[in-house]
């Protein structure tokens, strides 16, 4: 039998966390013969390694011809934000069951994306499971240690400044790497209704009256929902001033709450005043996206431990976690 054209000029399209579309060209002499595609994908940090025969490794993608291009999807649980290589190889299946089989294409590489909404908005319902009951609070608070204050006093103009969130949480979470913002904390405690005295992050806390961050010119996006093996459950929640360069950014990719009625973390009138509650039975870290003024709150050392163990920087997602886990790339 005539021997197959190797593939060539592969094209990468449609790129999302977890599917990607791929063509390519071959000889029209080979378009009726093809039966069957084998698609060789590895991570970026394996492209060394070598080629497989498709019976030995049954991992790899064998297809049924289809027109060009197609979509991969669910072949593979593809992880966001993470580099691939491909190559593909034609075949065309003979009547004693064996494959006759084109040479290899070129290799070439990709970029899988971030979570979409429809994604984050998985997790979200994941994370409204367990939130469980709201409890008020009035203040929100940043742990540091004492030199990050004096910093933000001396060379910073009073100003706590925003900075890049780091790789903490789910790998695919688009806040990652690109989102800027100070980040605070409210949890209570439950007995006392207050901050908690420990903190993973320093012995100094910065506390700023609620409705400072968030009122109702404020929006309040979903970002995350993750835990580190442990049994604490972490959301991020993102506050940002309407129309500021931050909602700007989260109005494309996170989910929108509405601030007085949500599961997670609300804003309120009663009885003429502003009154703020958090979700009991998730750790909240929030993002806020402006610099924020430290003569609008108050600065002093707590009386805790500095509990390290909990301390969710850099952080990597449990990807075995049914509880905080969806079925896409993790």
């Amino acid at each position: 039998m005539e021997l197959l054209s190797t593939p060539h000029s592969i094209e990468i399209n449609n790129i999302t966390c977890d599917s990607f579309r791929i063509s390519w060209t071959m000889e029209d002499s080979d378009l009726e013969r093809v039966t069957h595609y084998f698609i060789d994908l590895n991570k970026k940090e394996n492209k060394n390694s070598n080629k497989f025969k498709h019976r030995d490794v049954p991992t790899k993608l064998v297809a049924k011809a289809v027109p060009l291009p197609m979509t991969v999807r669910g072949h593979w649980f593809l992880s966001p934000r993470t580099e691939y290589s491909v190559a593909v190889q034609t075949a065309v299946k003979q009547s004693d069951g064996e494959y006759l089989v084109s040479g290899w294409s070129e290799t070439v590489e990709f970029c899988t994306g971030d979570y979409a909404k429809e994604h984050l908005a998985q997790l979200q319902e994941k994370a409204e499971q367990i939130a469980g009951r709201m409890l008020r609070f009035s203040v929100f608070y940043r742990n540091h240690h004492k030199e990050y204050f004096q910093h933000a006093r001396t060379h910073c103009g009073n100003m706590l400044q925003p900075y890049l969130k780091d790789n903490s949480g789910s790998h695919g979470s688009p806040t990652s790497g690109m989102l800027h913002g100070v980040f605070f904390s409210c949890n209570t405690e439950f007995n006392t209704g207050q901050p908690p005295q420990d903190s993973p992050y320093g012995r100094w806390r910065f506390q700023i009256p609620a409705q400072r961050l968030f009122n109702p010119s404020t929006n309040l996006y979903f970002a995350d929902f993750y835990c580190m093996y442990t049994a604490y459950h972490y959301a991020i929640l993102v506050l940002a001033p309407k129309g500021s360069l931050g909602d700007r950014f989260c109005r494309d990719r996170l989910p929108l709450l509405d601030i007085a009625c949500n599961k997670f973390l609300t804003c309120s009138v009663e009885d003429g005043e502003l009154v703020f509650r958090h979700a009991q039975d998730v750790i909240l870290e929030i993002i806020y996206t402006e610099p924020v003024d430290l003569s609008l709150g108050t600065l002093g050392e707590i009386s805790g431990h500095q509990l390290m163990s909990l301390s969710t920087a850099d952080a990597k997602k449990d990807p075995s976690c049914k509880t905080c886990n969806i079925s896409v790339g993790r």
